[in-house]
């Protein structure tokens, strides 16, 4: 099967969903605690809570609502819908790491990406399957084991990775996905 347009998977957890705000929310009320994004600079947020309270942060993603009420990331909407004009457009989710997120997950994207068909959602967990020709996640785990071109969206845990181009937000996909393609039209 023959494709017209450059085919572009993207992650959704803090690619287009802020799960980390949600995280440091409960986590910070369930304990009395202020870490905020700032502390985590460099480190996923395991590493900085103590090993005794990590059953405590897997409870919270296998929650029935913690996905249902995660923020959309500014400006993701606007421009995944715009990038659906010119690239073959898929949600990429490693969801196999809480299978239980399935639903919820779904859910999510329905709500928040109505755009976007279903046929066009992946849960997966190794992203080395995915046949595309670029790759948008926080997670350079994932980047390094992709085939195509990856694209590190900048998280706090993924700081100290310069392999991967980067993008700090979506008006960075913005730039580099529409507007460069529109200038070499």
């Amino acid at each position: 099967m023959s494709r017209n347009r450059p085919r572009l998977c993207v992650d959704m957890d803090e690619v287009m969903a802020d799960a980390v705000a949600e995280h440091l929310r409960r986590y910070n009320l369930e304990f009395g605690e202020r870490i905020t994004v700032a502390d985590l600079q460099g480190r996923w947020l395991w590493d900085v809570v103590e090993p005794s309270r990590h059953a405590t942060l897997e409870d919270y993603l296998r929650s029935a609502d913690f996905f249902a009420v995660l923020q959309v990331m500014p400006d993701a909407q606007r421009v995944l819908r715009a990038l659906q004009d010119e690239y073959e457009v898929f949600i990429a989710s490693a969801a196999m790491e809480v299978p239980s997120s399935f639903t919820a997950k779904y859910e999510w994207l329905a709500r928040h990406f109505p755009f976007i068909p279903a046929s066009n959602i992946v849960f997966c967990g190794d992203k080395s399957i995915l046949k595309a020709d670029f790759l948008i996640d926080d997670n350079p785990r994932q980047l390094r084991r992709f085939t195509g071109q990856g694209v590190l969206f900048h998280s706090h845990h993924n700081i100290a990775c310069t392999e991967f181009p980067r993008v700090r937000n979506w008006l960075e996909v913005e730039a580099m996905f529409l507007r460069a393609s529109r200038h070499s039209m």
